[in-house]
C-alpha cells in the first residue's frame, strides 16, 4: 500500500480504493496489525495576532492575497470533478463592502445532484472497508493542513467573506476545526473500542459498528467554518458517504475544507460537495431510496420542515431504513444576574456572549435578567465597557463588533430596532442604531423592558440585540420558572452569575431542560471541543451533542454478532427430560 504520508493525495485515494476491491488480500495482510493506538485528541493552541506579531503580518498578508483574488470562483465537486452549472451565476457580497463580491458560483442542476449521489454511492463500499486507523490518519492530516499550511487561508476566508474579526476567525476556522478532526477520529476509536466483556463458556460476542446502509446529507450554516468541517466529518470517520450543501454565504471557506480533505488523502467521492437552490437539491435527496440521515446546522424553522419532509417519505415507504434527524438550530439564550454574582465579571462576560460577531451565534447571549439590586451598578459598567467596543470591518484587528452577513439579515435587525425605539414599553440602554451605507453594521443594542413578558424574550434576532428584564431580588425563586417558560421555546444555551452556591444548585435544578449547555459565572458561548460537548433540546435541535461520542454513534447502525464454539448435544433441555432418562 502507497505509504499515508503520500505528497499525491489523489493518487493515495486511488491506489487505496482499488487495493480495497481485493479485500480478501487485504485483510490477510492486516492480520498481524494488532489493535491500532490513535495519539490522544488535544485542543490546538490559539494565535492572538497581538499588534507588529510575526503571525499578525502572516495573517495581513493572507487578506492582501484574497483581496486581490476577489471575487472567489466556487464549483461544485462531484465524482470527483470540479464541475460548473450551465445556469446563472450567483454571487455573494462581502457583508463589510455591500459593493464588493466575495465569491460566484452556479447551481447544480437536479441531474447533477443525482449524480453526486450515486457517485458517493458507488464509493461507499471501499470507504467503509477501508481500515479504521487509514481513514483515521486522512483526517488526522486534515487537522495538520487546518492548523499550518491552510491556517491563514482559512482565516482569512473567513474574515471577508463572514465579517468575522481575527479573534473569531481564529477560534472558529482554525482551532476549532482542527478540533474536532482530531477529537471525531478520537471518539470514534472509543466507539470501536465498545465491545462486549461478558462471555458464556464456549461462547463470545462482538459488536459490528457498521455505518448507515444509504448517503448522508449535510446541510451546513454561514456562521462556522468549523461547523461544516464537523457535519461531513462526523458520518464520513464512521464510513459513511456524504453529500454537502454548505451555506452561499460560507461557499468559499467550505470550498477550502473540502480541498484539505481531498489534499490529506480523502477519497474523492466519498464527499461530494454541491451549491445552489436549497429547496431543489433537498428535493432530489429526499427522493432517493438510499437518503439515510441529514445533519443540519441552521434555523428551526427550516428544520421543522425538513424533519416533517422526512416524514413523508417515511410514510410512503420510500426510503430503505428510517432516516436519521440529527440538527442543532437556534436559541434565544440567557444570562441569569443573581444579587451575590461578581458584578463587573458579569457584565464583561454578557458582552462577549451578546456582542462578539454581532450576535450571529447560535449560543449568543440575547435575554438577561438582572436583580434590582445591581442593576445601576450593571448599566453604568456595561455602558463604559461598551464604549470600548468598536464596529467596524475586520480587517481593522481594533474593531471587537462586525456586519451582520447580508442584506435580509440586516433588514430583519434593523426592523426590529426600529420597533423597539418606538415602544412605550421599552427603554434603550445602549445603542440602537445602525449603518448599512457600506457594510451592514449594527451597534451593540441593549434594552430594558418594563415587563417580563415582552416579546423580545421569547423573539431570536441573530444580531447584536440583548433584551434585560430587572428583578426584585426577592423573586429570585418565582423568576426561574419565568425564565424556563421564556425563550421562544427554545433550549440551547444559558448561564448563571452567582457566588451564592445555594443560588446556582436550584438554578441548575429548576432550569435544567432550559439550556443543554448551561454555565455558571461564564458566559454563553464558552464550549470547548473537547471539554464541553454542544447542543440543546426543545426547538433547540436534537440535542444529540456536537463534540461528543454520541453524535458519532448517530451515523452508525450498530450489528450484534455471537460465536458458540462448541456443539449442542440435545434439543431437550435438562427440565424437559423424564426422570432417570439420560
Amino acid at each position: 500500500m502507497q505509504s499515508l504520508t503520500t505528497s499525491v493525495p489523489r493518487t493515495f485515494a486511488r491506489n487505496v480504493t482499488a487495493l480495497l476491491q481485493r479485500r480478501p488480500l487485504l485483510r490477510a495482510g492486516l492480520a498481524t496489525g494488532g489493535h491500532y493506538k490513535l495519539p490522544s485528541a488535544y485542543n490546538e493552541a490559539n494565535r492572538h495576532y497581538e499588534k507588529n506579531s510575526p503571525e499578525r503580518e502572516e495573517l495581513l498578508s493572507a487578506l492582501q492575497s484574497l483581496r486581490g483574488q476577489l471575487p472567489k470562483k466556487v464549483s461544485s465537486v462531484i465524482n470527483g470533478q470540479e464541475v460548473v452549472s450551465n445556469g446563472q451565476t450567483l454571487e455573494t457580497q462581502m457583508p463589510s463592502e455591500q459593493d464588493t463580491t466575495f465569491a460566484q458560483y452556479s447551481s447544480v442542476t437536479s441531474e447533477q445532484v443525482s449524480e453526486a449521489i450515486e457517485s458517493a454511492l458507488a464509493a461507499k463500499q471501499a470507504w467503509q472497508d477501508m481500515p479504521f486507523n487509514d481513514r483515521a490518519a486522512i483526517f488526522l492530516r486534515a487537522a495538520e493542513l487546518v492548523s499550518g499550511k491552510y491556517r491563514n487561508e482559512l482565516c482569512a476566508a473567513t474574515m471577508l467573506g463572514q465579517g468575522k474579526n481575527a479573534w473569531q476567525a481564529e477560534i472558529d476556522a482554525a482551532a476549532e476545526l482542527a478540533d474536532f478532526f482530531r477529537f471525531n477520529v478520537s471518539w470514534a476509536e472509543e466507539i470501536y473500542d465498545k465491545q462486549p466483556t461478558l462471555h458464556s463458556p464456549g461462547q463470545a460476542g462482538r459488536t459490528d459498528w457498521r455505518p448507515l446502509e444509504g448517503f448522508v446529507y449535510a446541510v451546513s450554516p454561514f456562521n462556522f467554518t468549523a461547523i461544516g468541517g464537523n457535519l461531513i466529518s462526523v458520518p464520513a470517520i464512521m464510513g459513511n458517504v456524504v453529500v454537502w450543501k454548505p451555506s452561499p454565504y460560507n461557499i468559499y471557506p467550505s470550498y477550502l475544507v473540502h480541498k484539505i480533505l481531498l489534499e490529506a488523502g480523502l477519497p474523492p467521492n466519498v464527499i461530494q460537495f454541491i451549491n445552489g437552490d436549497a429547496e431543489m437539491i433537498t428535493e432530489t435527496v429526499y427522493k432517493h431510496a438510499r437518503f439515510s440521515a441529514l445533519h443540519f446546522v441552521g434555523s428551526s424553522d427550516v428544520f421543522r420542515s425538513l424533519y416533517a419532509k422526512s416524514g413523508e417519505g417515511i410514510g410512503k415507504k420510500l426510503y430503505k431504513d428510517f432516516p436519521r434527524m440529527v440538527a442543532e438550530t437556534s436559541g434565544k439564550n440567557f444570562h441569569l444576574v443573581h444579587p451575590s454574582a461578581d458584578i463587573s465579571n458579569a457584565v464583561k462576560h454578557t458582552i462577549r456572549a451578546s456582542f462578539e460577531y454581532a450576535g450571529q451565534k447560535c449560543s449568543a447571549c440575547s435575554r438577561i435578567y438582572i436583580p434590582k439590586s445591581a442593576s445601576e451598578q450593571f448599566f453604568r459598567e456595561i455602558k463604559q465597557e461598551l464604549d470600548h467596543v468598536i464596529v467596524g470591518p475586520p480587517e481593522q484587528f481594533e474593531n471587537f463588533t462586525g456586519p451582520v452577513i447580508h442584506k435580509a439579515a440586516f433588514e430583519k435587525i434593523t426592523s426590529a430596532i426600529d420597533a423597539a425605539n418606538k415602544d412605550a414599553q421599552i427603554e434603550t440602554i445602549y445603542g440602537g442604531t445602525y449603518d448599512g451605507s457600506e457594510g451592514l453594521y449594527i451597534t451593540p443594542t441593549l434594552y430594558r423592558a418594563k415587563t417580563v413578558d415582552h416579546h423580545l424574550f421569547d423573539r431570536e434576532l441573530f444580531g447584536p440585540v440583548l433584551i434585560a428584564y430587572v428583578y426584585e431580588d426577592a423573586e429570585f425563586d418565582s423568576l426561574l420558572d419565568k425564565i424556563d417558560q421564556q425563550g421562544g421555546g427554545f433550549a440551547l444555551t444559558g448561564a448563571i452569575f452567582a457566588r451564592d452556591q445555594a443560588a446556582v444548585r436550584k438554578a441548575e435544578n429548576r432550569l435544567r431542560y432550559a439550556a443543554g449547555n448551561f454555565y455558571t459565572n461564564c458566559k454563553t458561548t464558552g464550549a470547548v471541543i473537547g471539554q464541553q460537548s454542544f447542543g440543546g433540546s426543545r426547538s433547540s435541535g436534537t440535542n444529540d451533542k456536537a463534540g461528543s461520542m454520541n453524535l458519532l454513534m448517530r451515523f452508525t447502525s450498530p450489528r450484534t454478532l455471537k460465536e458458540e464454539f462448541g456443539t449442542l448435544n440435545s434439543v431437550l433441555y435438562p427440565s424437559n427430560l423424564s426422570e432417570g432418562v439420560m
